[in-house]
């Protein structure tokens, strides 16, 4: 009898402790607020983390600011705190979706800098009420477009017409306080406060000002623990310009945070999903190493286009915000991030004449460089930024005619490099969780995205536009909307048959144009 008690108590033991090691399997579950509805930022930024095993809580697409609604914020922090729950593993939320509405909300808004600042406190408020929740915050440094067309219709209206001149007075402002301004450069900066309307200049630079008070209020959340982390890119840029001059004196407003609770870094739309990837590795209490390969030629020394600084300073700090750890051994990292450059350091737009496929200078050993790595067995990166918005041709027939397409960890060159290097990085590392046939679709997403439509699609499109009946140019789609879709995804599914043959994902391809112009599309795809 004595041994039946013990033997049911060693069962029972057993089941206990069983059932134990079930209850501390938790999934991950992360709440995510991007900064407006964009695909990229949205559904694409999604799938990435939940081909990674992670359970993604968002707000409907409704609620979400875009190019025409700018959003509501009073709205986005009601579904925040409805939607706080206990068994959040942390949450990921864009200041400018909680403080204006969106990205584009944050340029054109009307509130008051009381307002804002107001909204800003509410962090705070949350942080107290949800102490067991980690708070990773990412906002934008607002950006200064070289012209009125480069803003894409997404600042106030006067921006269209003198958009070129407030760049350049600003480019003027910031190299004066830096290192002075020549004689010529003198008489051209009067001359600009004489041609631009004071209204004009006034409300963009009140714009500014209501933001960098914000972007402060944020720091000081880093610095009181209120966040677990705080990331502010700054948006599209140059090396003298207004977002330059705010970026470098917020940055020496955060000294002595330390780059473990806060940085600013060239760019904006990344870095939702690199934050998303360094709560992802906090929560596993991982740091992988990643050792960056350039091309030959300038390389790390790049200031590609939209950024004010070298592009090995932009990869080294997205290595850092992802919670990731840069090497310099290359034997003991756990990803090659190999970052696709032109060897002269120039960025090229990838709807321009020399992205014509033709072999250039560098991609031969850039390539050779790839497939090394691939074939003695590391886990490889790719960053594809020789061009801006849009895939190397050249490069990407390389990959096609070697068979690398899809043999690296993950691929992007979908808008501006530092977009581009971070939405790379960022997936690289979460790839490390995911099956293979998961990568396999997430580097098929960006074949389709940034080498099928924006590096020759769209520039297509855009031109057959005129066959269209209707009103609608490529800014704005309006009746053409259906029927470009409908063009441009049959060209996408053509492209597709005769470059990614092997990957038979790549059927029923559908195009929707969600933001009511042809910059970005909307595209999915069933086997």
């Amino acid at each position: 009898m004595i041994a039946c008690v013990a033997v049911l108590m060693i069962f029972l033991g057993a089941v206990m402790n069983n059932c134990e090691a079930r209850k501390k399997v938790v999934r991950e579950k992360i709440l995510y607020i991007p900064h407006d509805s964009r695909p990229i930022v949205t559904k694409q930024t999604v799938e990435v983390l939940e081909k990674a095993g992670i359970q993604i809580v968002t707000p409907p697409e409704e609620i979400l600011g875009n190019r025409e609604n700018l959003g509501d914020p009073d709205l986005l922090w009601d579904w925040l705190n409805k939607n706080a729950t206990k068994d959040l593993t942390a949450a990921v939320i864009s200041s400018d979706a909680l403080l204006y509405g969106s990205l584009v909300g944050s340029r054109k808004h009307e509130y008051t800098g009381d307002e804002v600042l107001a909204r800003a406190d509410l962090f705070t408020e949350f942080r107290r009420k949800h102490k067991k929740i980690p708070l990773y915050v990412f906002g934008s440094i607002m950006r200064t477009p070289r012209t009125g067309l480069a803003s894409g219709y997404e600042e106030p209206d006067y921006y269209r017409y003198y958009g070129a001149n407030i760049f350049r007075l600003t480019e003027l402002m910031d190299k004066r306080e830096l290192e002075g301004l020549t004689t010529r450069e003198i008489k051209e900066f009067n001359f600009l406060h004489r041609l631009i309307p004071p209204r004009a200049i006034e409300d963009w630079i009140g714009r500014r000002e209501k933001n960098f008070d914000a972007n402060k209020k944020l720091i000081d959340c880093a610095r009181n623990k209120t966040f677990e982390y705080l990331l502010l890119g700054r948006d599209d840029n140059a090396p003298y310009s207004q977002t330059h001059n705010e970026g470098r004196k917020l940055l020496e407003y955060g000294r002595g945070l330390g780059a473990g609770k806060y940085l600013t870094t060239a760019g904006i739309d990344e870095i939702g999903l690199v934050l998303l990837t360094r709560a992802v590795n906090h929560h596993a209490n991982a740091s992988p190493k990643v050792f960056v390969k350039y091309n030959r030629g300038r390389g790390a020394q790049t200031i590609p286009a939209y950024s004010d600084e070298m592009i090995d300073n932009s990869i080294r700090s997205a290595i850092i915000a992802t919670g990731s750890t840069f090497t310099d051994d290359e034997a003991r990292a756990d990803f090659i991030l190999a970052v696709n450059t032109n060897p002269d350091g120039k960025t090229f737009e990838a709807d321009t004449e020399i992205n014509n496929g033709k072999v250039r200078d560098g991609t031969k050993f850039f390539v050779d460089t790839v497939q090394d790595y691939v074939n003695s067995g590391r886990k490889v990166i790719v960053a594809d930024v020789a061009f801006a918005n849009g895939s190397d041709n050249a490069l990407m027939e390389q990959f096609r005619r070697r068979g690398l397409l899809f043999k690296i960890q993950a691929y992007s060159g979908w808008n501006t490099p530092t977009n581009s290097s971070g939405f790379a990085l960022s997936t690289g590392i979460l790839s490390a969780r995911m099956k293979e046939n998961f990568i396999d679709e997430l580097l098929l997403r960006r074949y389709l995205d940034d080498w099928a439509y924006q590096a020759n699609v769209r520039q297509i499109g855009a031109a057959e536009l005129n066959w269209i009946a209707g009103d609608g140019r490529y800014e704005f789609l309006n009746d053409k909307r259906d029927e470009a879709a409908e063009n441009c995804a049959t060209m996408i599914a053509n492209f597709a048959q005769r470059n990614l043959p092997a990957f038979t994902g790549n059927d029923n391809i559908r195009v929707r144009f969600p933001w009511n112009r042809m910059f970005e599309a909307d595209i999915s795809f069933s086997k």
